[in-house]
C-alpha cells in the first residue's frame, strides 16, 4: 500500500509539474482536433528537461535553456494532422532563449508597438528556478535478476547474461517448437504490427553484455541493446583529442544522421542491435544499416557457443538469421590519418550522409539513404583532386537491404577529378542503383541517388565550383583551393544543414468591442483537458464489464461470390466469440452501412463482394487484439466463374456506361458560349491532360465506436462522428428498431476531414448490430491498414481541358471533360459536379463549358474529404492558368491578376454574387501583394534564380473564391440555479473550435440583460456533448459553415431567455436598485420561470448562400539535386 500511494504521489506531482508549460502551448490557441496534442507536451516536456541539464548561461527571466532548433527539432517526431503545426511550433519556441518574438506568430498577446519586455511579460512565464518534475526514481528501480512472468498463454523471461541468454535458448528450442520473440524496445511493433502471438518473450535489457559502449584506439564499440538515443550521445561526446579528426568527424555524421530517425521517443527505446536485426531479418529500410555500412563497420553474433565478427555487408547478405542467434554488439572503426608519402600532396578522409524522406525529420521512412567515406588527395603543384578510394552505400530505394555500389567505387579508384570521371560515374550510379520491381516512385529514387553522389563529389571539382559560386550554401567559397577547405565544408556545424522548419508567421485580429467576447482570441474550450491528455475519446471510455471487441473481416476481391467464411482452424480462435455477417441482421431490419441524400451502402457484403474492401463479416472476441489476430485467421471462399470483370478505371466505367445520376438541382449550368470564346481567342490549348490521384484523411484517431445494450430494447452508442443524427437513423434502420431506441453520443473528434461523416456510420452500425445480437457492450477501434482499406478517401479524377485565350493572357473560354471515379456507392458524390464548378468559377473564363461524369467503379465508395471538389477544381483552374501563362512566356502572376472578375463578370458566373460592396477579392489582391512585399520578394527570388544553378526559388500568388451554403441547425440553451448555463448545439466540435465561438455567442447574447456585477458570464458557460435523443436534427458538420449556424441557433435561444428575464431584472432593479446575474437567475427559479430555451436555426433565402474570398502568397526553395524542398513563407 504504501509504494501505491508513492506512486499515486508521485504521479500527482508529476501532473502538477507539467502545468507552467502546458499553459504555455494553451495560451497561444494551438490545439485543434488535439488528439496529437498530449504528445507534444510530452516532447516538449522532455526537451526542456534536458536543456536544463547543459551548462549553457542562464536564461532571461521567463525563458528556459531550450533554443530554438531544439524546440523544433523537440516536436519533428510528432504527426499533426489539423492545421496546427505552425501555432505548436511557436508555443514550443517561445519558451526557448534565442527566440525572435517578431517570427512568432503570437501577435495576438501583444500590440503594435509595444517594446519587447512587454511582449515577453505577455507570454505565459518559464520559471527554471522550479523543480523539474521527472519520472519517478523509485519507478524505474525494476528487479534486475531472472524471473519468470507466465501467463496462459505467453511467459516473459529477463535473463541477466549472455551465458544465462544461451541457456534459455537452449532449453527453449527442445519445447517443440515453442515461439520465440528477442525484446528489447520493441519499437518495429509500430512499423511491422505483428500480430502473431508468441509462447516465449526474452527480454534483453538486462544482459549486460549486449548493453556496453566501449571506446579504445580502434573504434566504438555499441552493445545491440543500447538505445538509438544513447548511441548519439556516445557518438558525439568530445575526446579531447584521444580520437583523430577524421574520425571525430566520421561519428559526428553519424549521429546527425541517427537524429532523423523516427522521433526523439522512439530513439530512447529501440535499439541499435534491433535496427540492423529489422534490416537482416525483414528487409527493414534501415538508415542505421547504410550509414555504418559506409563507415565500415563490423558486428558481433553468437551462434551457440560460437562467436563470429562479420563486416556488416556480409551480416546483411546472410539468409535472415532465426532467434537463436544473438547480435552482441556493432564496432565503428577509427578512420586512421593517410600518411603522405609525399610532400607533394595533401590528403584527407571525407564523409557525408544523405536522406530524403517525406519528412525532413522524424516519422518518414526514406526514399532513399545513402552514406559516402573518401580518402580524398590534392596535388598542390596542379590543384587536382584524386580518390584514393571510396564506399560508397546506398539502401532504402526497394531493395533487401543497404549494399555498396562497388563498380562505382572500382571506378573511382585512383581517379583524378574531373567533369568526365564525375559524368561517368553519375552514369554508373543511375545502372546500379535500380529499385526492384513493384516499388514506388522508382524513378525518383534512382534518381535520388545520382543527386547525392553529384552532391558529394561536386565541391571536389574545380569546374564545378565555377559553375555555381553558392554551391547548396554549405560547401562554402567559389573554387576549393585545398582540401583542408572541402574539408571545412564537410563539417558544418549540425545545425547548418538543417534549418528552423518553419519559416516565418503572422496573424493579425481586427476585434471590435460591439460584439464583445465574439471574436476575441480567447484559450480554446476543454484546450486545458485537450493539452493534458486528460480529454475524452471514445476509445478513452472505460470497457463496461463482459465487453466485447471487434474487427472487420473485409474483401480482397473487387468483384466475387462469396460462397463461405470460415475460420480455417475448426474450432474458434483464442478468445472469439462471435462472427457477425449480414445473416445476423434482424428480420425487420435492413442490410444498411451508411447513407446519404442520394442513396445508402450495405453494411456487409451479401452473397456478392463488389470492391476489395468491403465488410463481409465482424469478427467479436474478448480483447482488441484477439479480435484484430482472428480476423486473419478467417479464409473467404470467392467464386469469380461467369462474372463480368470489375470496373476499375474511369475509361472502362464510360466504355460500360457504369454512371451515378447527377440530380439536376446538384448540375450547374454552363456559362456563356464556349464556341464563341474559342473563336475569339488568339491562341487555343486543345485536350490537355491532368490526372489526380485519391487521398486517405489520415485522422489521428481511427474510427471507433461503442455500443451498449439498453433496457427495453435499447442501445446507446458512442461514436466519433461528424455526423451522429445519420449514425443515429441508419442504426434504427438497420435493427428494426424505432428511433427513439436508439441514443448516439459524441462528445468530440480526434480528427475527421470529412472522414468521420459517412464513413464512420459502419463502424457504429456494426458495434450496435453486435450488441444487439448478444446482448453485451462492443467496441471496436480500427487499426490503421483496415482504416485505409476501407476509408475510400478523395475522389480521384481525370481532367482534359481546352483553353482559349488572348495575346495579353486574357482567357476567353474553358472547356472541360471530367470524369470522378466515386466507387462503389453514391456516397456524397453527385454533389462533386456542384463543388467542383463553384471553385472553378473564381476566375472570369469569358465563357465554361463542361461535361463532369460521376463514374461508378468497383473500388470503395469515395467520400468528403476536406473541400471535397472545391480542392481539385481549385488545382485545375490554377494549371490551366499556368499552362497559358507558360504558352505565352508571360509571368503566371499578371495572368492571375489579368483574369481575376470584375463585379460584372462575377455575377454572370455565380448567383450569389452579392452586392458590389461585397466583393473584395480585387482590394484583397492588392493588399496582401503590400503586406507581403511581394514585388520585391519576386525581384529577390529572380535574383536568386539567375545566380544559382542548383538551387531554385518560386514565390506565387494565389485566390480563392470559396460558394458558402448554411444549413439549418438546432440549438438549446439552459440556466441553472446557480447562474451557470448548459449549451446543446448541433455541430460537433472536430477541433475546428465550434465550442469556443458558440461560448463566446452565448456570452454576448446573454449580456443583454445587462446585470451588475461584472459577472464573466463566459466562464459560467458550458457546451456539452450532442447527444441524439436530447437535441434532434443535428444534420452534418462540415462545409466550414456549422461553427456559424449553432451560434445563430444559440443567439436565438438565448434571445428568448432574455426576453423572459427583461421583466423580472426591471422590477428587481425597480425594487433593489442592483441586481446580479446570480440573483437574477434565483429569482427566476423562486418564480418559476422557464430558463431553457430551444431554436431551429433555418437561413433565409438571402443568407443561405454567400460567396467567401482569399489570398495567399508563398514562397519556397528547392535544390535541383532532388532532396531539398522548404517553404520559405506563407502568408494569407
Amino acid at each position: 500500500m504504501d509504494a501505491l500511494l508513492q506512486q499515486l504521489k508521485a504521479l500527482e506531482i508529476a501532473k502538477m509539474g507539467s502545468t507552467q508549460f502546458i499553459r504555455g502551448l494553451l495560451a497561444s490557441i494551438l490545439l485543434n482536433a488535439a488528439f496529437c496534442t498530449p504528445g507534444m507536451c510530452i516532447s516538449l516536456f522532455g526537451a526542456l528537461v534536458n536543456a536544463e541539464k547543459t551548462d549553457r548561461p542562464k536564461p532571461s527571466p521567463g525563458f528556459s535553456k531550450l533554443t530554438v532548433v531544439e524546440a523544433e527539432k523537440a516536436i519533428a517526431g510528432n504527426l499533426c494532422r489539423c492545421t496546427g503545426y505552425r501555432s505548436i511550433a511557436d508555443a514550443c519556441k517561445s519558451f526557448a532563449a534565442d527566440v525572435d518574438l517578431e517570427d512568432l506568430g503570437l501577435n495576438c498577446f501583444w500590440k503594435k508597438g509595444e517594446n519587447p519586455d512587454v511582449k515577453v511579460s505577455r507570454l505565459p512565464s518559464y520559471d527554471h528556478n522550479n523543480e523539474i518534475c521527472t519520472f519517478p526514481e523509485f519507478l524505474k528501480c525494476e528487479v534486475k535478476s531472472s524471473f519468470l512472468l507466465d501467463s496462459q498463454k505467453s511467459s516473459w523471461y529477463n535473463p541477466v547474461s549472455v551465458k544465462e541468454l544461451q541457456s534459455l535458448l537452449k532449453a527453449i528450442k527442445g519445447n517443440n517448437g515453442a515461439r520465440i520473440k528477442l525484446v528489447a524496445g520493441n519499437t518495429g511493433m509500430g512499423y511491422y504490427k505483428d500480430l502473431q502471438q508468441y509462447d516465449k518473450y526474452i527480454n534483453l535489457c538486462h544482459v549486460p553484455e549486449l548493453s556496453i559502449i566501449g571506446k579504445d584506439r580502434t573504434g566504438i564499440e555499441i552493445g545491440a541493446t543500447v538505445t538509438i538515443s544513447k548511441a548519439i550521445k556516445a557518438l558525439k561526446t568530445e575526446t579531447n583529442g584521444e580520437i583523430l579528426s577524421e574520425s571525430e568527424m566520421v561519428f559526428k555524421k553519424i549521429a546527425v544522421q541517427m537524429e532523423k530517425i523516427a522521433s526523439q521517443f522512439v530513439r530512447n527505446t529501440g535499439s541499435v542491435g534491433g535496427n540492423l536485426m529489422m534490416a537482416q531479418r525483414k528487409c527493414f529500410p534501415s538508415d542505421i544499416a547504410t550509414i555504418l555500412l559506409a563507415a565500415g563497420s563490423f558486428v558481433n553474433i553468437i551462434t551457440d557457443t560460437m562467436h563470429e565478427k562479420l563486416s556488416l555487408e556480409d551480416f546483411l547478405e546472410r539468409p535472415p538469421l532465426d532467434s537463436e542467434i544473438i547480435l552482441t554488439s556493432v564496432k565503428i572503426p577509427k578512420w586512421e590519418p593517410i600518411k603522405n608519402e609525399s610532400s607533394e600532396k595533401d590528403c584527407k578522409i571525407l564523409f557525408e550522409t544523405y536522406r530524403a524522406a517525406p519528412r525532413p525529420l522524424g516519422n518518414a521512412l526514406p526514399y532513399l539513404n545513402a552514406a559516402f567515406l573518401a580518402e580524398v588527395c590534392r596535388w598542390k603543384s596542379s590543384g587536382e583532386i584524386a580518390l584514393n578510394k571510396c564506399v560508397l552505400a546506398f539502401g532504402a530505394y526497394g531493395t533487401k537491404h543497404s549494399i555498396r555500389a562497388r563498380k562505382v567505387e572500382e571506378f573511382l579508384a585512383g581517379k583524378k577529378l574531373t567533369l568526365d570521371v564525375l559524368y561517368e560515374s553519375i552514369k554508373l550510379v543511375g545502372a546500379s542503383v535500380v529499385p526492384e520491381d513493384g516499388t514506388t516512385s522508382s524513378a525518383y529514387r534512382s534518381s535520388l541517388a545520382v543527386g547525392f553522389l553529384f552532391d558529394f563529389l561536386g565541391p571536389l571539382i574545380d569546374n564545378v565550383a565555377k559553375i555555381s559560386n553558392h554551391w547548396l550554401d554549405n560547401h562554402g567559397s567559389a573554387t576549393i583551393s585545398t582540401v583542408d577547405e572541402v574539408k571545412q565544408n564537410y563539417e558544418q556545424p549540425d545545425h547548418a544543414k538543417v534549418p528552423t522548419l518553419l519559416s516565418l508567421s503572422k496573424h493579425v485580429f481586427e476585434v471590435t468591442k460591439e460584439y464583445q467576447p465574439v471574436g476575441e482570441p480567447v484559450k480554446k474550450s476543454g484546450a486545458a483537458l485537450q493539452a493534458s491528455g486528460e480529454a475524452i475519446f471514445v476509445d478513452d471510455i472505460p470497457s463496461p464489464m463482459n465487453c466485447l471487441y471487434g474487427a472487420f473481416i473485409y474483401s480482397t476481391k473487387p468483384f466475387a461470390k462469396v460462397k463461405s467464411i470460415k475460420f480455417k482452424s475448426k474450432s474458434l480462435p483464442y478468445g472469439v466469440s462471435a462472427l457477425i455477417s449480414f445473416k445476423d441482421i434482424p428480420k425487420d431490419g435492413e442490410n444498411i452501412g451508411s447513407k446519404s441524400i442520394f442513396g445508402p451502402e450495405p453494411l456487409f457484403a451479401d452473397e456478392m463482394t463488389r470492391y476489395a474492401g468491403e465488410r463481409i463479416a465482424l469478427v467479436v472476441a474478448d480483447t482488441q487484439k484477439h479480435a484484430d489476430v482472428a480476423s486473419n485467421l478467417v479464409a473467404v471462399d470467392y467464386d469469380m466463374d461467369n462474372l463480368e470483370p470489375p470496373i476499375l478505371t474511369v475509361e472502362e466505367a464510360v466504355k460500360r456506361s457504369s454512371f451515378f445520376e447527377v440530380p439536376p438541382f446538384f448540375y450547374p449550368k454552363q456559362v456563356g458560349d464556349v464556341s464563341k470564346g474559342m473563336a475569339e481567342a488568339d491562341h487555343k490549348i486543345l485536350s490537355a491532360k491532368m490526372k489526380l490521384g485519391s487521398q486517405y484523411y489520415f485522422y489521428m484517431e481511427n474510427q471507433s465506436a461503442l455500443a451498449l445494450p439498453d433496457e427495453d430494447n435499447c442501445l446507446v452508442v458512442y461514436s466519433s462522428s461528424q455526423c451522429p443524427e445519420f449514425s443515429h437513423s441508419t442504426i434504427a434502420r438497420c435493427l428494426g428498431l424505432p428511433q427513439h431506441n436508439v441514443r448516439v453520443i459524441t462528445r468530440r473528434v480526434g480528427g475527421g476531414f470529412g472522414g468521420k461523416a459517412l464513413k464512420s456510420i459502419p463502424v457504429a452500425t456494426a458495434c450496435a448490430l453486435a450488441a444487439h445480437t448478444l446482448q453485451r457492450p462492443v467496441r471496436m477501434y480500427l487499426n490503421r491498414k483496415t482504416d485505409m482499406i476501407m476509408a475510400g478517401g478523395r475522389h480521384p479524377m481525370e481532367i482534359t481541358y481546352s483553353v482559349g485565350f488572348k495575346y495579353s493572357g486574357k482567357i476567353t473560354a474553358l472547356q472541360l471533360d471530367i470524369l470522378i471515379n466515386a466507387g462503389i456507392s453514391p456516397d456524397i458524390s453527385p454533389a462533386m459536379p456542384h463543388n467542383m464548378v463553384g471553385a472553378l468559377k473564381k476566375y472570369d473564363w469569358g465563357a465554361l463549358s463542361f461535361d463532369i461524369k460521376v463514374c461508378k467503379t468497383n473500388h470503395s465508395s469515395k467520400s468528403a474529404m476536406r473541400g471535397p471538389g472545391e480542392t481539385q477544381a481549385s488545382l485545375i483552374a490554377e494549371a490551366v492558368i499556368e499552362h497559358v501563362a507558360s504558352t505565352l512566356s508571360m509571368d503566371v502572376d499578371s495572368v492571375r491578376s489579368i483574369n481575376l472578375h470584375t463585379h460584372d463578370s462575377l455575377k454572370m458566373f455565380y448567383v450569389s454574387s452579392g452586392e458590389a460592396l461585397e466583393y473584395s477579392l480585387t482590394s484583397m489582391w492588392d493588399k496582401i501583394a503590400m503586406s507581403s512585399s511581394l514585388n520585391h520578394r519576386t525581384e529577390v527570388v529572380k535574383d536568386f534564380n539567375r545566380n544559382n544553378v542548383w538551387q531554385k526559388r518560386g514565390i506565387s500568388r494565389v485566390p480563392v473564391v470559396h460558394e458558402v451554403i448554411v444549413r439549418p441547425t438546432p440549438g438549446k440553451v439552459g440556466i441553472l440555479s446557480d447562474g451557470s448555463v448548459i449549451v446543446e448545439v448541433g455541430g460537433i466540435e472536430l477541433g475546428q473550435g465550434l465550442w469556443t465561438k458558440v461560448k463566446q455567442m452565448a456570452a454576448f447574447a446573454l449580456s443583454a440583460i445587462k446585470c451588475d456585477g461584472g459577472v464573466e458570464l463566459l466562464d459560467k458557460i458550458r457546451v456539452i456533448q450532442s447527444d441524439t435523443l436530447s437535441l434532434i436534427q443535428g444534420g452534418f458538420t462540415s462545409g466550414s459553415t456549422t461553427s456559424e449556424s449553432s451560434c445563430e441557433a444559440v443567439r436565438l435561444s438565448c434571445k428568448t431567455l432574455v426576453e423572459r428575464l427583461t421583466p423580472l431584472k426591471e422590477r428587481l432593479q425597480v425594487q433593489m436598485g442592483s441586481v446580479t446575474w446570480e440573483m437574477l437567475i434565483s429569482q427566476a427559479y423562486l418564480e418559476a420561470l422557464n430558463l431553457s430555451a430551444s431554436s431551429f436555426f433555418v437561413p433565409d433565402l438571402n443568407s443561405m448562400q454567400y460567396l467567401n474570398y482569399g489570398a495567399a502568397v508563398s514562397e519556397a526553395s528547392l535544390s535541383r539535386t532532388p532532396f531539398d524542398f522548404r517553404w520559405f513563407m506563407i502568408q494569407n
